[in-house]
C-alpha cells in the first residue's frame, strides 16, 4: 500500500477521501486554489500546495500543476474526486507516467466509456440493451432535426462528452429544436470543450437506476446493487437512494447482470457506476431498462452504496490500486435497509434556484446523521464552483424510516445569509408522490407548485418578533430597547438544532427559551448573527425577524420592481426576448451562463419587455440590472 496520497479535487469529495486515508494512515496531501485558499479541504490536509488561480481552468484542471504538486510533496498516489480531472485519460496516463499510482480505472476504459455515442456502440456489441437515438457523426442542424423528427417528441439532446446534466435539453416540439440544440451545443463547448451532440428518445415517465461495480486488477467484476437517483431537477440529482423502490429480484438480476457486463467489455478496475434509464410507466421491468452511460469514477451518491452494503468505497479504491484483489466476493455482498442522500445546495429555490454565493455567517447541520461537507461556518461559497456545499446521508431499516430520517435533518438545516435548498428538499421527502415511491425524473417539474419553500408569513414574523420584543425588555410595556439585553448577541444562539426544539439563549439566560415558547406560540429556533440582526429558523429556511424585532414594519418579501439582476458574475449566452415583446410570468428573458450552468433569468409577472442593457457575449458582473419587464397594466 501507498504512503501518502494527493486529491486531486477540492470540497466535499476531497474530505471524503482525506477521511478514509487517515483512518488507514495514508498520508495527505491537498491542492487548492487561490480562491480556496482558507478551504476546510486544505486545513483537513497533512499538507496543502497552491496550484492557481480561481478559475478551474488554471487550477484544479490543470494538470500539469498537479503533477508538480505531487512531486514536490513526496506523494505516491493521486486520487482525482469527481468532476475536474477524474475522467481525463490523459492525466491518468501522465500521472501513471510518472511513475505515481492513479486510483482510478485504466485510460482505455475511460477513454472507452467518455464519449456516449461510442459507449453506445461498445454496449450494443456487448448485449447491453440500450435506448434508440442518433449516435452519428453528421453533426448539421439539418440532419440532427431530421434524425429528431424521426425518432419522435419529445426528444432529449445530449453533449456526447457531457456529465452532470450539462449540455442536455428536453425538446418537446420540432420548431423548438434548434434552439435547444443550441444551448445544448453551447454548454457541452463550454464545459467539455467539445460540442457535439447525440440524440435519444425521451422516455416520458423515466425512472434513473444505477448499479455500483467495482474491478480490480485480477479480473473480477462484481456489483454494489443499484441506486435510484430519479429525484431531478434540470438533470441534477437532489435525492438519491438504495435501493431502488418497487425493484424485484428478477428486474435486479437483469441489470445487475447488464452492469458487469458493460464493465467487463472494457476490462474495468476500481469504482464505476452503470447508469439505465427506465420506462417506468407500468413500474420497474427487466425488459424496460436500457444503457444510458458509465461514469468512469467514483460518483457524488456513493454514500448511500456505502450504507446499505457497509463497504467503504475509497478504501476498495486504494486498496484495489495498489494491486490488492477486491475484500470481497459478489456472493459476500449483502444488502441491508434503505439509505438515502440528498445535496444540499447553495442557491435559492424562491429565484428559480440561482445559486447563492457568498460568506456562511452561520453554518449548522443536523446531529446524528452522516454528513458530508467541504464547507465550513465562516467559509465561503465561490461563483467558480459547483454550489453543492453539503450531502445529508441516513440510513434506516426501511425506506418509510429512511425518508422521515432525511426529511427531519433537512429541517434542522440552519445556513445564513447563503439560500439553501433545504426546505425544498423537506417538502420533497414529505410529498405524498414520494412518500408512496411515485417518483420519477419529472417529479420535481410536475410538483413544483407545491414543493416551492414558501416564506414565513409576514404575520408569524411579527408575532415571533413581538414575543422577542416582550422577552428581551421585560415587559411588554417597557421602552426599554430589546436590543439592550442582547448586547453582545454573538452569544444569542439556539442551542444545536434539533427539528420542533424550542431552545433559545440569549446571553447563557435559559429561560428565555420558555418565555418565547409556549404551547399557544411555539417559535423556531432564533440566531443572533450580530448585535442588530437575529434570524429565524423554520424547517430549513432562514427568515431575518430583525426589522419587526426593532419594531419595523418589513414584509415577508419585497415586490419586484421587473428589474433582472445578474445573481453573480458571468457571460451573456442568449436573449430570448426582445424590448417590447409580451412575456408570462416565468418565460425566459436574458440567459446567463454561471458556475458552469446556464440560468435563465424569467420574467417576475406578466408583463412588457421595458428594455434589455445587455447583448449576447457580455459579461456583468453581480448584481447588475439585465432587463426590466413592466406590468401589463403599467402602460
Amino acid at each position: 500500500m501507498f504512503k501518502s496520497v494527493l486529491v486531486a479535487n477540492r470540497g466535499e469529495i476531497a474530505c471524503r477521501v482525506f477521511r478514509t486515508a487517515r483512518r488507514m494512515g495514508i498520508r495527505t496531501v491537498a491542492v487548492y486554489s487561490e480562491a480556496d485558499a482558507q478551504a476546510l479541504h486544505v486545513r483537513e490536509a497533512d499538507e496543502a500546495v497552491l496550484i492557481g488561480p480561481a478559475p478551474a481552468r488554471e487550477s484544479y484542471l490543470d494538470g500539469a500543476k498537479v503533477l508538480a504538486a505531487a512531486k514536490a510533496t513526496g506523494a505516491e498516489a493521486i486520487h482525482p474526486g469527481y468532476g475536474f480531472l477524474s475522467e481525463n485519460a490523459d492525466f491518468a496516463e501522465a500521472v501513471m507516467a510518472a511513475g505515481l499510482v492513479w486510483i482510478g480505472p485504466p485510460p482505455a476504459a475511460i477513454r472507452a466509456m467518455g464519449l456516449k455515442d461510442a459507449a453506445k456502440s461498445l454496449m450494443i456489441a456487448a448485449g447491453v440493451p440500450v435506448t434508440p437515438g442518433y449516435l452519428g457523426e453528421d453533426q448539421s442542424l439539418e440532419r440532427l432535426q431530421t434524425e429528431a423528427d424521426a425518432i419522435g417528441y419529445p426528444v432529449l439532446i445530449k453533449a456526447v462528452a457531457g456529465g452532470g446534466g450539462k449540455g442536455m435539453k428536453k425538446v418537446d416540439r420540432a420548431e423548438d429544436f434548434a434552439d435547444g440544440l443550441a444551448s445544448a451545443q453551447r454548454e457541452g463547448q463550454s464545459s467539455f470543450g467539445d460540442p457535439r451532440v447525440l440524440i435519444e428518445k425521451y422516455i416520458t415517465r423515466p425512472r434513473h437506476i444505477e448499479v455500483q461495480v467495482f474491478g480490480d486488477t485480477h479480473g473480477s467484476v462484481v456489483h454494489l446493487y443499484e441506486r435510484d437517483c430519479s429525484l431531478q431537477r434540470r438533470h441534477q440529482k437532489v435525492i438519491e437512494e438504495a435501493p431502488a423502490p418497487g425493484m424485484d429480484a428478477a428486474t435486479r438480476q437483469a441489470v445487475t447482470d447488464a452492469a458487469v457486463r458493460a464493465a467487463k467489455a472494457v476490462n474495468y478496475e476500481g469504482a464505476g457506476t452503470i447508469e439505465f434509464i427506465a420506462d417506468a410507466s407500468e413500474g420497474l421491468k427487466a425488459d424496460r431498462i436500457w444503457f444510458m452511460e458509465m461514469n468512469t469514477r467514483l460518483q457524488v451518491e456513493h454514500p448511500v452504496t456505502e450504507e446499505v452494503t457497509g463497504v467503504d468505497l475509497v478504501e476498495w479504491q486504494f486498496r484495489v490500486a495498489a494491486g490488492e484483489p477486491m475484500p470481497l466476493k459478489q456472493d459476500e455482498i449483502e444488502l441491508n435497509g434503505w439509505a438515502m442522500e440528498a445535496r444540499l445546495y447553495a442557491e435559492d429555490p424562491a429565484s428559480g434556484f440561482l445559486p447563492s454565493i457568498g460568506k456562511l455567517e452561520h453554518f449548522v447541520m443536523p446531529d446524528g446523521i452522516r454528513v458530508d461537507t467541504g464547507v465550513q461556518e465562516g467559509g465561503e461559497v465561490s461563483q467558480f464552483y459547483d454550489p453543492m456545499i453539503a450531502k445529508l446521508i441516513v440510513h434506516a431499516e426501511t425506506r418509510e424510516e429512511a425518508a422521515e430520517a432525511l426529511a427531519e435533518a433537512a429541517g434542522q438545516v440552519q445556513v445564513f445569509p447563503v439560500k439553501t435548498n433545504a426546505a425544498f428538499v423537506m417538502k420533497c421527502l414529505e410529498h405524498p408522490r414520494f412518500v408512496s415511491g411515485d417518483v420519477d425524473t419529472g417529479f420535481i417539474a410536475a410538483e413544483e407548485s407545491d414543493l416551492a419553500a414558501e416564506p414565513l408569513s409576514e404575520m408569524g414574523i411579527e408575532d415571533a418578533a413581538h414575543r422577542l420584543r416582550h422577552v428581551a425588555a421585560g415587559s411588554g410595556d417597557s421602552a426599554e430597547s430589546p436590543w439592550d439585553s442582547l448586547t453582545g448577541a454573538v452569544g444569542f444562539r439556539a442551542n444545536a438544532p434539533t427539528r420542533n426544539t424550542q431552545s433559545v439563549v440569549v446571553d447563557g439566560v435559559a429561560q428565555i427559551a420558555r418565555m418565547l415558547n409556549d404551547d399557544d406560540h411555539p417559535m423556531t429556533p432564533l440566531i443572533g448573527i450580530s448585535t442588530n440582526r437575529v434570524i429565524a429558523f423554520e424547517n430549513g429556511s432562514a427568515f431575518d425577524v430583525s426589522a419587526f424585532a426593532r419594531g419595523g414594519t418589513g414584509a415577508s418579501g419585497p415586490a419586484s420592481d421587473g428589474a433582472l439582476r445578474a445573481p453573480m458574475p458571468g457571460k451573456i449566452v442568449a436573449t430570448p426576448a426582445r424590448p417590447g415583446d409580451t412575456v408570462t410570468r416565468g418565460q425566459p428573458v436574458v440567459v446567463l451562463e454561471a458556475m458552469k450552468m446556464e440560468h435563465a433569468l424569467v420574467a417576475p409577472f406578466d408583463g412588457v419587455v421595458g428594455e434589455i442593457g445587455v447583448s449576447v457575449g457580455d459579461q456583468v458582473a453581480a448584481d447588475a440590472v439585465l432587463a426590466v419587464v413592466k406590468a401589463a397594466d403599467a402602460g
